[in-house]
């Protein structure tokens, strides 16, 4: 499995895992909610593109790794 594919992996589990508690959450979590899903959405259309790309490869470890911290945040606020 490659970096990517991981990293792929384990956001779309962390996505998966707050969207079930973001319906409780407050105001402030589902915008940062929203915010979030619209950088999930470029990186996952992206990530099929990293392993014929090098030179995507690092603006999409950076956008998964800002991804992972969103969610972190979220996870923390709920």
């Amino acid at each position: 499995m490659t970096d990517t594919s991981k990293i792929l992996e384990d956001l779309k589990t962390k996505r998966d895992e707050l969207a079930l508690q973001i319906h409780l959450g407050s105001k402030e979590a589902k915008d940062e909610w929203v915010k979030l899903e619209g950088k999930w959405n470029e990186f996952s259309k992206n990530a099929q593109l990293d392993k014929t790309s090098s030179g995507l490869g690092d603006a999409l470890s950076a956008l998964g790794h800002e991804l992972k911290e969103g969610y972190e945040r979220l996870r923390k606020a709920l």
